[in-house]
């Protein structure tokens, strides 16, 4: 398959027009470099209204700058990932607050992980309450991630300041027991189409109790692919790795209507609401 190849031209002409807003995803990713007016093309033909593009470290935030300066659907977040918190530099803090300074953005991608190998829990913390306090301070929205460390993670979020906005647990695979908890810090909830593969019935079961005022929808693009037959637009990055497409939100929408027994149209409306709400003064 080339990098190029998808299999959809336009979109059938019985399909309801709905606007779709992509509540976690990286566009800055190398995947996209060299096409990525095909893939906006795509995405926009699908009905993708706005995108929250996550920033991981000192490494691409100006790349996620730019993309905020040159294209209207983007909503920048800046945030270190604590995949790479032993890479900062000695003035991560003052660039991270140049960004934030730059454009109307949220923090993100932050959090806790305990999944990774050779994981350093200690300077993970260290930076995430920094990333926290400063998000506190400035009431923007938040985008988390959280891989074994549940506890701990409702743990800081109790005894730390937090945004007024709220903030959002980006692929929440948590406990159950942990959603009212987290809804009553503030907690939005948002699903990737990578729940949809059967394996993932605990991660389906916990989004059935999302109260749906909380519910966001994401790709996580280039990450979290779909199974293959939900996959609108295959494509694979320069090692022939599939990667996943942001034209594929109008896929996770129709798995979440799925899972929640109702018309993508009502998904639709709630997660528009949502979304304006937790990023709306932002646009």
């Amino acid at each position: 398959m080339s990098v190029f190849e998808n299999t959809r031209t336009e979109p059938p002409a019985d399909r309801v027009a709905v606007k779709l807003f992509d509540a976690h995803n990286h566009l800055q990713d190398v995947a996209f470099h060299g096409r990525l007016d095909i893939v906006l093309a795509e995405a926009r033909r699908e009905g993708v209204a706005r995108m929250v593009v996550n920033g991981s470290s000192e490494e691409d935030w100006w790349e996620v700058l730019k993309l905020a300066r040159d294209i209207p659907e983007v909503v920048p977040s800046f945030g270190y990932h604590p995949w790479y918190v032993k890479q900062r530099s000695p003035a991560w803090q003052s660039e991270l607050v140049r960004m934030l300074d730059a454009v109307p953005s949220g923090m993100g991608e932050i959090g806790l992980d305990r999944w990774i190998k050779d994981f350093d829990f200690e300077q993970q913390l260290e930076v995430f309450r920094w990333q926290l306090k400063l998000a506190a301070e400035r009431n923007l929205p938040v985008s988390i991630h959280c891989l074994q460390a549940w506890g701990k993670m409702l743990e800081v979020l109790q005894s730390e300041p937090l945004p007024r906005c709220g903030f959002v647990l980006h692929s929440y695979g948590g406990p159950v027991e942990m959603i009212d908890s987290f809804t009553g810090l503030g907690a939005y909830f948002s699903l990737p189409g990578y729940f949809a593969h059967e394996r993932k019935t605990k991660q389906r079961d916990g989004f059935k109790r999302v109260p749906r005022e909380r519910l966001l929808i994401e790709t996580d693009a280039p990450d979290q692919l779909l199974p293959p037959e939900r996959v609108r637009y295959p494509m694979c990055n320069a090692d022939g790795k599939q990667v996943n497409h942001p034209g594929n939100l109008r896929s996770v929408y129709e798995f979440a209507a799925e899972l929640l027994q109702e018309p993508v149209e009502k998904v639709a409306t709630q997660v528009e609401e949502n979304f304006t709400r937790l990023f709306g003064r932002l646009a």
